[in-house]
């Protein structure tokens, strides 16, 4: 059962995988009303943005896995999962090039202003003051600036690799960290160091608990000034108003963001109303190969479990 296969297959790419491991049924999007209605019986579930709930497990006693078009899975709630026998995979690893690819996407439109530039050359501005335009936006050079990144799991070390090769000095964060990460260019360090030490931050991490509002006034308070902020993790690990107001009073110089606290936001989300703010709609990890990389994941998944040896469990 596909609870929301709108958000990973507007129907450019086959289900065929899906199909070979049985017999599926195929929802667009599932309101959370009509979540439990919807899995009555069905053992094995799969959603991306569909909300799993206590209540879930406890009306649909059929169900025995919920595999995820993700990597992460706070919409889980897992705890309850394993309480009711329930397992519940993930899909690490599928986008990590697309999200790193993403976030230089981000950042390079901050640091260049591309459309804008672009704009101004359709105009017919450009011709009226030649000289002046090549100042008209700030520029910047990412060569010798420093990246950090919250969360050097695969996607945050791909992105590592790629600032490095900008000739950036990168700063890490990970709760274990791994020295053979590490080079001439990364190296890992505590989170206040890294706070202060970054012209650029690009979140990474999951969101739990500890990670809810990890950027927050305080934390921004300890920010170079004209630091830029990118996040294609998930969105309430800023705290939203403070980020706003940093960027609205010159502490942060630019801001770039894939995900939001509620997706689609609601209109008085503060980051749709602040200067120098990029946001896109959870994007970044889209890309058509990188789907179709996720579906045949999902499928092997799903064998793994059925064949009695389950893989990328996240609530053993």
């Amino acid at each position: 059962m596909v609870l929301d296969a709108g958000t990973v297959n507007p129907s450019d790419i086959s289900w065929e995988r899906l199909n070979r491991v049985g017999e599926v049924t195929v929802y667009e999007s599932t309101p959370p009303e009509r979540v439990i209605e919807r899995i009555g019986d069905a053992p094995i579930i799969v959603c991306t943005r569909t909300r799993i709930r206590r209540e879930v497990f406890e009306q649909c006693p059929g169900l025995k896995y919920v595999g995820l078009f993700a990597t992460g899975y706070n919409i889980i709630d897992t705890a309850a999962a394993k309480e009711h026998g329930v397992v519940v995979c993930n899909v690490p690893g599928y986008s990590t090039e697309a999200v790193a690819q993403f976030v230089f996407a981000l950042l390079l439109e901050i640091c260049h202003h591309v459309p804008a530039y672009d704009s101004l050359v359709r105009t017919g501005r450009w011709e009226e003051a030649p000289g002046r335009y090549a100042s008209a936006l700030p520029l910047m050079e990412l060569k010798d600036k420093t990246m950090g990144i919250i969360g050097m799991g695969d996607i945050g070390y791909r992105t590592a690799q790629i600032a490095a090769a900008f000739g950036m000095r990168v700063l890490g964060t990970r709760r274990h960290p791994d020295p053979r990460m590490e080079t001439d260019s990364i190296r890992f360090t505590d989170l206040d160091t890294l706070l202060r030490e970054s012209d650029v931050i690009s979140l990474h991490c999951p969101l739990f608990p500890e990670t809810r509002n990890l950027i927050d006034k305080a934390a921004i308070a300890k920010m170079k000034d004209g630091a830029i902020l990118i996040n294609t993790a998930r969105g309430p690990i800023l705290n939203e108003r403070d980020v706003a107001d940093a960027l609205n009073s010159g502490k942060l110089w630019g801001a770039g963001v894939d995900v939001l606290s509620n997706e689609p936001p609601r209109e008085d989300n503060p980051l749709l109303h602040t200067k120098n703010c990029i946001v896109t709609p959870h994007i970044a990890w889209a890309p058509e190969e990188t789907r179709r990389r996720l579906v045949r994941m999902v499928a092997e998944n799903m064998e793994a479990f059925l064949s009695g040896c389950p893989i990328h469990v996240v609530n053993p």
